[in-house]
C-alpha cells in the first residue's frame, strides 16, 4: 500500500511503521482471522481497516481521536500475521504506532490513573500479590462496581497462592547437557508461582543448569503494547544489561507474552545504538516448550512416567506463542511424550481468549465475550485437563471455565510434564 508517511521525522519507529504499511496489499485474508472483526463485523475493527487508519493518521489526513477507538479494540494477538499471505508485520506496526501516538492522546483522569496503576503493579510481583489479596476482599462488591473495576476482580482466582522465591542457580541433575538463563516473569510469580517451580524442576531433571540473572525485571511487553514507550525502553535496556547471551545456550521464558516481548527488542531499538545488542539477545530467546522439544527431538529428554490413567488434555494455543513466535508443535509434542496422554484440538483454536496482556483490564466487555467463547469451545472437547503456556491465558480461561460451571484444571504445559516426572499425573 503506497504511503506518504514522513519517515524522516519519525526515526527508526517510522521506518518500522512505513515498512508494514507498504507490505499490505489490502487482500482481506486477515479479516476472518481477527477476533474483533469476528465479534463486531466492522471493517475498521479488522487489521486491514486499522492499517488504513494508522496510515491516514501518520500522513496527517485523519485525527488520532477518530481512529483511536478502533485501534484500542485491537488485541495485538497477531492472528492476522499468521493469516497474511504478504507477510505484513502487523504486530510491529500496531506496537510502534501505539508508542508514537500515546503521548498525543487525551485521556480522562480515571483512564490515566487506571493505566498508571496497571503499569506499576504488573511488573512488581510483590505489589501485584498485595493488590490481588486486597482484591479478594473486594470481590463481593464486584456486581455493583463499574465495569472498569469489576473486570479485574472477576479475573482473580479463588485464592492467591504464596509467592515462591526462585533460586539464583538451579544445578543440573546427573550429566549436565546445557546451561540456560531464565526470565522469571512478573504477575505469574504472584498468581501461579508453580509455573516457575515446575520449570526449574523439569530443566534440572533433564541435565540443564538454570541461572536467574541479577538485575532482570519485567520484559516490558505490557508497557510497550499499551504505548508507554519510555517505560518499555527502560525495562528493555535493564534486561539487556542483566542477560549476557554468550554465557548461555538459550534465554528461556515460560510465558508466551514475555517470550514474544523479548523477541521484539530489535524492533523496539531499531535504528538506535543498542539495536545490535538487542539482536544478539533476541537470537537466544526461546519458549520453554521450544527448548524442551529440542531435547525431545534429539533423544535427550528423560522419558516421563506414564499417566496413572488415560488422560485427555485440551491444548490452548496462546496467541503470542502460536502467532507471534510460531511455536505450535513443541507443546503438543511434549504432552504426547507422556504415555497415556491424548492431546485434544480446540474448535476455533486460533481465536484469542481475550486476555492479550492488559486487554481484559482495558476492554472488559469484548474480552469477556472472547473468554466465554474460548471456554465454551475448550469444554466442548470434554477434557480431563486444559493446558496452555501463558499466564494471561491461564487466568482468563480459568475464570471463564469456572463461570461455566466446570472444575476442569487449567495448567501450564510444563506443570503437566512435571507431574508426570514425579509420578503424580
Amino acid at each position: 500500500m503506497n504511503n506518504e508517511i514522513p519517515v524522516q521525522t519519525l526515526g527508526g519507529q517510522g521506518e518500522v511503521m512505513a515498512h508494514a504499511v507498504d507490505a499490505c496489499v489490502h487482500c482481506g485474508f486477515c479479516l476472518p482471522a481477527c477476533p474483533t472483526y469476528a465479534l463486531l463485523g466492522d471493517e475498521m475493527d479488522s487489521p486491514r481497516g486499522r492499517i488504513v487508519l494508522m496510515k491516514e493518521v501518520l500522513e496527517g489526513g485523519l485525527p488520532l481521536a477518530d481512529a483511536a477507538p478502533h485501534l484500542d479494540r485491537c488485541l495485538g494477538c497477531q492472528a492476522c500475521v499468521t493469516a497474511c499471505p504478504s507477510g505484513v508485520p502487523y504486530g510491529e506496526l500496531i506496537t510502534a504506532f501505539r508508542g508514537w501516538s500515546e503521548p498525543q492522546r487525551e485521556r480522562s483522569a480515571f483512564d490515566r490513573s487506571k493505566r498508571w496503576a496497571i503499569l506499576k503493579a504488573l511488573p512488581a510481583p510483590r505489589l501485584f500479590s498485595v493488590a490481588a489479596r486486597v482484591g479478594q476482599f473486594a470481590k463481593p462488591l464486584a456486581p455493583v462496581l463499574p465495569a472498569a473495576l469489576r473486570g479485574p476482580l472477576d479475573l482473580l482466582p479463588e485464592s492467591v497462592p504464596a509467592m515462591q522465591p526462585s533460586p539464583k542457580v538451579t544445578p543440573a541433575r546427573g550429566v549436565q547437557r546445557g546451561r540456560v538463563a531464565f526470565l522469571v516473569g512478573c504477575a505469574q510469580q504472584a498468581l501461579a508461582p508453580n509455573f516457575n517451580a515446575a520449570t526449574l524442576r523439569v530443566l534440572a531433571r533433564n541435565g540443564i543448569e538454570v541461572i536467574i540473572p541479577d538485575g532482570q525485571g519485567c520484559c516490558g511487553a505490557a508497557a510497550l503494547h499499551t504505548g508507554a514507550r519510555d517505560e518499555a525502553l527502560r525495562l528493555v535496556r535493564a534486561n539487556l544489561d542483566a542477560f549476557h547471551p554468550d554465557d548461555f545456550d538459550a534465554i528461556l521464558s515460560n510465558a508466551a507474552g514475555c517470550g514474544a516481548g523479548l523477541k521484539e527488542y530489535p524492533m523496539v531499538l531499531h535504528g538506535e545504538p543498542d539495536e545490535a545488542r538487542a539482536k544478539a539477545f533476541a537470537a537466544k530467546v526461546m519458549d520453554i516448550s521450544e527448548y524442551l522439544n529440542g531435547l525431545l527431538q534429539n533423544g535427550e529428554l528423560e522419558p516421563p512416567v506414564p499417566a496413572s490413567r488415560p488422560l485427555t488434555v485440551a491444548y490452548h494455543d496462546a496467541c503470542h506463542l502460536a502467532h507471534a513466535q510460531g511455536v505450535r508443535a513443541a507443546p503438543r509434542a511434549l504432552l504426547r511424550a507422556i504415555p497415556g496422554v491424548r492431546v485434544l484440538e480446540v474448535p476455533e483454536g486460533d481465536l484469542c481468549c481475550g486476555s492479550a496482556g492488559t486487554y481484559n483490564l482495558e476492554q472488559p466487555d469484548l474480552a469477556g465475550q472472547l473468554g466465554a467463547r474460548k471456554a465454551k469451545n475448550i469444554l466442548s472437547t470434554t477434557p480431563d485437563l486444559i493446558a496452555s503456556g501463558n499466564i494471561g491465558c491461564h487466568t482468563q480461561i480459568q475464570s471463564h471455565v469456572r463461570r461455566q460451571g466446570s472444575p476442569t484444571p487449567v495448567m501450564h504445559t510444563v506443570e503437566i510434564l512435571d507431574l508426570a516426572y514425579r509420578g503424580e499425573l
